[in-house]
Formats: C-alpha cells, structure tokens, sequence
C-alpha cells in the first residue's frame, strides 16, 4: 500500500501517498464492479451471433474509463511512495558512508 514504509520510516508524506493509494483503491473497486456487470450485460453485443465489437467501444470507453482513472490514482501514489523510498536508501547510504567523527 503506498505510504506504508514511509509512515514507517516517519515520513509525514507517507499520509498523503496512502490517502492517493486508498483514493485510487476506491475509485478501480466501485467503477470496476459496474464495469463488470455493464460488460456482462452486453456479452451478447461483443460474442453473440449479431455482434458489433468495434461499434461497441465508444459506450465500452464510457463505463471503463473510471475504473481505469482510479488505476491512473492509485498509480500516482505508488510512483510518489517509489521516490521517496528511493530518497530514503539514498540517506541511507550516504550516513553510512560518511566516517564516524574523531574523539
């Protein structure tokens, strides 16, 4: 889930990748169930006897493409929990790098 290890590592962003993540998370399961069932609905529009598969994409556009904003959400906030994962092993590698102070 994003914002999980940077809530761990006590970053405060961590909060506002995990609200995009749940946001995301909401969006794809409501509109991606009434997706499913507008597509099952119309089988026989896509695989039936009299079927229009090409005519049928611009009302197949319409019943996906919330479903698909909702992965596009979702997807945003795993790329910003990504970079600042990133962040963190590069401070992390880089106070590990630095010698200790002499005494």
């Amino acid at each position: 889930m994003p914002g999980a290890g940077s809530l761990m590592a006590g970053r405060v962003s961590g909060y506002g990748q995990f609200a995009v993540g749940v946001a995301g998370l909401i969006l794809t399961t409501v509109f991606g169930v009434r997706f499913i069932g507008w597509y099952v609905q119309h089988w026989s529009s896509f695989f039936g006897p009299e079927a229009d598969s090409i005519g049928m994409l611009p009302e197949m556009w319409r019943h996906v493409r919330w479903a698909l904003l909702g992965i596009a959400v979702f997807g945003v906030g795993w790329l910003w929990s990504l970079g600042t994962g990133l962040l963190l092993v590069r401070e992390a590698k880089a106070e590990k790098a630095a010698p200790p102070p002499l005494k």
